[in-house]
C-alpha cells in the first residue's frame, strides 16, 4: 500500500478496500493484491476490477501476488505464472551471533570501523536534508547509468521522500547512503525501499544498512523485515517444467549484463529469509508475452508520465 503513494497510480474503490493499477497499451496491471479487510472483500475486487477491464476492452492482470490468495485468482479466471520469491527474514530468530553469522558480523564490525554511522530520521527532520539526499540519489543513478524506475517499486520525488522516515549512513560527517523506511502500524512489517548510495561510500555499507535496520526493527519488536523480490529466482528447474520457467532460469543464469539477478539472490541470501513465491495473474492464453512486455514499459515509464503530468 505505500506505493500508493507514488502518485503514478489508479485506483479502484470500494467500501471496503482498493486496487491500484497502472494502464499500458491494452494492458491493465494492477500493483499487488487488492487492499482489502478480508478475502471475500478482495474477491469482490478483483471480480470489480475485471468488470472494469473488460468495460474499456483491455487485458486485466494482477502483478507480484502472493501464493496466499492464488484460489481467488484461479476463481476469476486467470492463468498464474511464478515471477520470482520475496525474501522475508525472521526477526524473532535473526541475530548477527553464532558461527553461522560469524561473516555477517564481520562486515558489520568492518562498516563500523570504517567511522559509517546509521541513524534514522523522522519525518520533521528530513526537509532540511532534501538537497544532500537528493545529490546521493542523482550520483546513484548516474553510476549506473540508468534512469528511475516506478510502478512497482519507489522514485525520488520531493513530495515522496518527505512522506515517511529515512534511514541514513553518514560516513565522517557525511551522508554516503539513505533508505526510505515503510513500516507496518501492527508492527508485523519493517522494510526498505530506495536504497541509494554515493559510488564513494564505503564498500560495506549496504551490509551496514541492512544489518543495523534488521537488528533496529528486532529490537523495536517487528515480526519481519522484508527485503524485497528476487525477480526470477527460484524458478522449476525440471526439463518438463513451463517454456515460461525454462526461459526465465536463462535469464536468471546469463543476463547478468543487463540486470544482476544472481547477485540480487546472493545479498539478499546471507541474511537467510524465508523465501516466498510472487505471482503475475493474467488472462492467459497467448496474452502473458504481451502483458510481460507491458509490465516492463509500465515500470520504466511510469516516472516520466508522472513529471509530464506535473509539467502540465
Amino acid at each position: 500500500p505505500n506505493l500508493a503513494r507514488l502518485g503514478d497510480k489508479h485506483f479502484l474503490f470500494s467500501d471496503d478496500g482498493f486496487v491500484m493499477y497502472g494502464v499500458q497499451g491494452s494492458s491493465w496491471i494492477a500493483m499487488g493484491e487488492p487492499v482489502a479487510r478480508s478475502q471475500d472483500d478482495m474477491l469482490e475486487l478483483i471480480w470489480r476490477y475485471k468488470e472494469l477491464v473488460d468495460k474499456n476492452r483491455g487485458k486485466p492482470a494482477f502483478y507480484q501476488v502472493s501464493s496466499d490468495y492464488l484460489p481467488l485468482y484461479l476463481d476469476a479466471g486467470f492463468s498464474l505464472v511464478k515471477l520470482g520469491e520475496e525474501a522475508l527474514v525472521d526477526l524473532a530468530t535473526f541475530t548477527i551471533e553464532g558461527s553461522e553469522r560469524r561473516r555477517l558480523r564481520q562486515t558489520y564490525a568492518k562498516a563500523q570501523r570504517s567511522n559509517a554511522v546509521l541513524e534514522i530520521l523522522p519525518q520533521d527532520q528530513i526537509p532540511p536534508l532534501l538537497n544532500e539526499l537528493r545529490e546521493v540519489s542523482d550520483a546513484w543513478l548516474t553510476t549506473r547509468g540508468s534512469a528511475e524506475k516506478g510502478f512497482s517499486l519507489g522514485f525520488w520525488t520531493d513530495d515522496y521522500i518527505l512522506q515517511q522516515p529515512i534511514a541514513v549512513v553518514r560516513h565522517e560527517g557525511r551522508i554516503v547512503a539513505f533508505a526510505n523506511l515503510w513500516k507496518t502500524d501492527d508492527k508485523n512489517e519493517f522494510a526498505v525501499d530506495l536504497m541509494r548510495h554515493r559510488p564513494d561510500a564505503p564498500s560495506s555499507v549496504m551490509d551496514l544498512m541492512f544489518t543495523g535496520l534488521m537488528l533496529e526493527a528486532k529490537a523495536q519488536g517487528y515480526r519481519w523485515f522484508n527485503l524485497g523480490m528476487a525477480p526470477l529466482s527460484g524458478l522449476p528447474q525440471h526439463r518438463l517444467a513451463s517454456r515460461w520457467s525454462r526461459v526465465g532460469r536463462l535469464f536468471f543464469r546469463h543476463a547478468d549484463r543487463f540486470y544482476n539477478f544472481e547477485g540480487l539472490r546472493a545479498f539478499k541470501s546471507k541474511f537467510k529469509p524465508e523465501w516466498r513465491p510472487k505471482y503475475l495473474a493474467y488472462p492467459g492464453g497467448l496474452t502473458l508475452a504481451q502483458v510481460l512486455i507491458d509490465i516492463v514499459a509500465l515500470i520504466a515509464e511510469s516516472p516520466k508520465r508522472m513529471a509530464s503530468s506535473k509539467q502540465e
